[in-house]
């Protein structure tokens, strides 16, 4: 089964959630077949304040409801998503072009990260006391309000997974949320969303709009009390500096130039196999996904020749079942860098020890998962993100020198470590400058780990998504503290000489008892 099973009815039903009022439309092209999926509506900077208006007037109420509402209605929406994951599965491969497997993926992390943040919001929100100033003379309590509106700027490479793993803990904390989907994952989103209105989510509460980024994505980025941005380094770091222009706080995960380490004691051919997945799942776009494999001398003679067979075995397809094992790239710029990225290493002297060509018999889009060697300084490819189906594979002597080229990088999204020993493999992980690191696996440990924080270091990003970290960036802190009237502090100078004594009697006592 090929080509697309979405009907122009599902498009347009999904479609009518956005918030679009302009009258105009962009063709949506199907990545699988080259043809129009659908007309998108776009939206205008009205639009965006509409919305945002709508979602902050629905938020009062939503965050009045109380935990256990919200609790029941994000785990409603759990279930739907699930009851309908097959609508999901065709909508996430015809935009991307990506395989059913990598699809389930999607709907599995949404699934996860919505259940996750539902359960766990009142337990990391609900505050509590924490020590006063003076035991027993001071107390203080800490409570957490929602931000109040969260705009939400989501890319098209992981159009589920990535909107649901920042929405539904803003969801959770009580807060509203006004979207931008990238034309090219909206109805992923859309379709989403109503599993969430349907569950109950007020559909006021989560606007979603669409349009050019400079446009729409700053109104979206003007319009928020906090601000979620995933996407490139370049437009992620002019979106923070917008938002801190406004002192609104933000979190962004952006790009990444991911390197894998394969120690010397690995099984060459489960390795192969491992690093294969890591490297050209969603045809490597994907911001975690391996672009640099650093080899132990010791194992390369068995690991790159298994490695480079493994790759070139990799089944490329447009089918919307299990069979295939790479997908399509997703637009023709795609296309373009990866091809340019490939093009350049080889006119420069670059050695393709697997694919290295374009498939359009296959697809419009398509490009074989490519692996490189001998790939230098000089070539595009060797410190730029590809974000494609392209890996430089280098031999290195040592550990030392493997880390020390992994960490070589102004990127800091993720890493991977093959080892046949977990010891070993976590005593290389905690020398590696990332914001997640995986042990014999390439991305999904962390990533699909819903209770631990995820984000990147240097240029890839501020901030975190995920576990309670993920929840307390949504909330403001507010420490509430009362003197209980044991003793009372002193107010004047006569006051401060008789009780000085005695405060320092307290901190030489708190000190010895190691007492916070």
């Amino acid at each position: 089964m090929s080509g697309t099973t979405l009907q122009r009815a599902d498009t347009d039903a999904l479609t009518s959630g956005l918030t679009a009022t302009s009258g105009r439309t962009r063709a949506v092209i199907a990545p699988f077949t080259g043809d129009v999926l659908h007309e998108l509506p776009i939206s205008t900077a009205q639009d965006v304040a509409d919305a945002a208006a709508a979602a902050r007037v629905a938020q009062a109420s939503w965050w009045a409801a109380g935990w256990a509402h919200r609790r029941e209605v994000l785990l409603r929406a759990h279930d739907l998503l699930l009851e309908r994951r097959e609508l999901l599965l065709d909508a996430v491969q015809t935009e991307t072009g990506k395989t059913r497997g990598q699809a389930f993926e999607e709907v599995f992390n949404s699934a996860a990260a919505t259940r996750y943040n539902a359960l766990a919001a009142h337990r990391v929100l609900r505050g509590g006391p924490r020590r006063g100033g003076i035991p027993l003379v001071l107390t203080a309590e800490v409570r957490y309000r929602p931000k109040g509106l969260v705009g939400v700027v989501t890319p098209w490479n992981y159009p589920l997974s990535l909107a649901i793993m920042d929405i539904a803990p803003a969801l959770a904390a009580g807060n509203g949320v006004v979207q931008k989907a990238d034309d090219q994952g909206a109805l992923s989103i859309l379709a989403a969303r109503r599993c969430f209105t349907d569950a109950g989510v007020p559909e006021a509460l989560w606007g979603i709009v669409a349009g050019d980024g400079e446009e729409i994505g700053n109104a979206v980025v003007d319009a928020g009390d906090y601000v979620s941005f995933t996407g490139s380094t370049a437009t992620g770091t002019k979106v923070a500096q917008r938002a801190a222009g406004r002192l609104v706080p933000s979190s962004m995960e952006l790009g990444g130039k991911n390197p894998m380490i394969v120690l010397d004691d690995v099984d060459p051919e489960k390795a192969a196999a491992d690093a294969a997945y890591g490297c050209f799942s969603a045809a490597g776009q994907l911001c975690v996904s391996m672009e640099r494999i650093y080899v132990l001398r010791g194992v390369a003679d068995r690991f790159i020749p298994a490695f480079a067979e493994r790759v070139a075995s990799l089944r490329l397809g447009t089918d919307l079942d299990y069979t295939t094992d790479v997908g399509s790239l997703a637009t023709k710029a795609q296309l373009d860098r990866v091809m340019a990225h490939i093009d350049d290493a080889v006119a420069k002297g670059a050695t393709v020890l697997a694919g290295g060509h374009a498939r359009p018999e296959i697809g419009l889009y398509f490009v074989e998962p490519t692996v490189l060697a001998d790939v230098t300084s000089e070539m595009q490819c060797f410190a730029h993100e590809t974000f494609g189906p392209v890996v430089a594979v280098t031999v290195v002597d040592s550990e030392a020198a493997a880390i020390a080229a992994a960490n070589d990088s102004e990127f800091g999204l993720n890493a991977s470590v093959l080892s046949g020993s977990r010891s070993r493999g976590m005593r290389v992980a905690e020398r590696l400058k990332a914001g997640s690191v995986n042990i014999n696996e390439g991305y999904r440990a962390s990533f699909g780990s819903v209770d631990a924080p995820m984000g990147g270091v240097k240029h890839s990003g501020l901030g975190r998504r995920n576990g309670a970290e993920g929840l307390l960036r949504y909330a403001d802190a507010t420490t509430i503290a009362s003197a209980t009237g044991l003793l009372q502090l002193p107010r004047t100078g006569a006051e401060f000489r008789a009780l000085t004594p005695a405060m320092l009697l307290l901190l030489r006592t708190l000190r010895v008892l190691r007492r916070r």
